[in-house]
């Protein structure tokens, strides 16, 4: 078990980031990125070879002491996030931070922390997106932009890094304990049917990770049919 390639998955104790967890299990070692540290445990004690990485995302001494135990990386998964909506009149200033925080200076302050990790093993970096990374709607804007900032991080860091790989993927609406929030606060009735699966978005993540050697799927967009 030890021998398997190492993959880091944030946001790993429920929704997307559980479901990826699931889907790299097989095939590698898996640290599993959260707050809720109990979650994390129960999530370890299903999957061999995983283990928990309980990490404050947004502090940064934190995370660089976690950080800095890992030697050597081969996945880099960012799926923790928030989404914060209000409209441009609505949404003070602290909206703004807090999904900048989270969806975007947490993700650089990661990636940055483990890229000689990610070099020693010429890794795979993803980041979970948004259909809101690429065209914003009203009532959106502070999660928006930040789905945007990362967009523009992700393709500078595969700019920068040609050794590694780096793909986002945009995920349409998912049936997530977020997007339930997301559906109240927009008054509407929350029907699981319309919304894609965690698996579903987890399953286009291991078809990036496992591409041969010689294919970098950059992009990837997933809508509900």
């Amino acid at each position: 078990m030890n021998d398997l390639p190492l993959a880091l998955v944030t946001g790993a104790s429920r929704g997307i980031g559980a479901a990826i967890a699931h889907a790299l299990a097989p095939t590698h070692r898996v640290l599993l990125g959260g707050r809720d540290a109990a979650a994390l445990e129960a999530l370890a004690a299903d999957l061999p070879g995983s283990q928990a990485w309980p990490v404050e995302l947004t502090d940064p001494a934190a995370l660089a002491t976690a950080a800095a135990e890992i030697g050597e990386l081969d996945v880099l998964v960012h799926s923790a996030g928030i989404a914060g909506l209000g409209t441009v009149e609505q949404a003070g200033a602290k909206a703004w931070r807090d999904n900048f925080e989270v969806n975007v200076l947490a993700v650089a302050e990661l990636t940055r922390l483990t890229l000689p990790a990610l070099r020693a093993a010429n890794g795979h970096v993803v980041v979970i997106n948004s259909g809101a990374g690429q065209a914003a709607r009203a009532g959106w804007g502070p999660y928006a932009a930040s789905k945007f900032a990362a967009r523009a991080f992700a393709d500078a860091l595969r700019a920068e890094e040609p050794a590694l790989r780096v793909t986002s993927i945009y995920p349409g609406r998912t049936d997530t304990e977020m997007q339930q929030s997301i559906i109240a606060a927009e008054g509407g009735d929350y029907d699981p049917a319309r919304f894609l699966r965690p698996d579903s978005v987890a399953m286009a993540v291991l078809a990036a990770v496992s591409a041969s050697p010689e294919a970098h799927l950059t992009d990837l967009i997933l809508r509900p049919r």
